[in-house]
């Protein structure tokens, strides 16, 4: 694995929704980099998970707005990605979660 992987993949969801959607639809959910296209994603997924990957779904999320004392800021705006893998295959990473 290069450094190119490690850079487009930034960290997993795991939250109840994303857990629901691996058990039964075999989706896993990232955060991306902003600027990682669909055939990066998938090259990044099958080299990091040794799993064969079907399709990649992925969806610009704008940033909420935060209060920090009497002012407001934005949070950055980040890339999720939906990566459906081949059934029956399982990713080890998130079987402890």
């Amino acid at each position: 694995m290069n450094s190119k992987t490690y850079a487009i993949l930034k960290r997993p969801l795991v939250t109840e929704k994303s857990t629901t959607e691996k058990d039964q639809r075999n989706k896993l959910l990232f955060e991306v980099d902003r600027k990682a296209n669909k055939i990066e994603i998938k090259q990044a997924v099958e080299r990091f998970f040794k799993v064969n990957v079907l399709d990649v779904a992925t969806l610009n999320m704008c940033g909420k707005m935060k209060r920090v004392g009497r002012k407001f800021t934005k949070m950055p705006d980040w890339k999720k990605a939906v990566v459906t893998i081949k059934a029956g295959q399982r990713v080890e990473f998130f079987e402890g979660v």
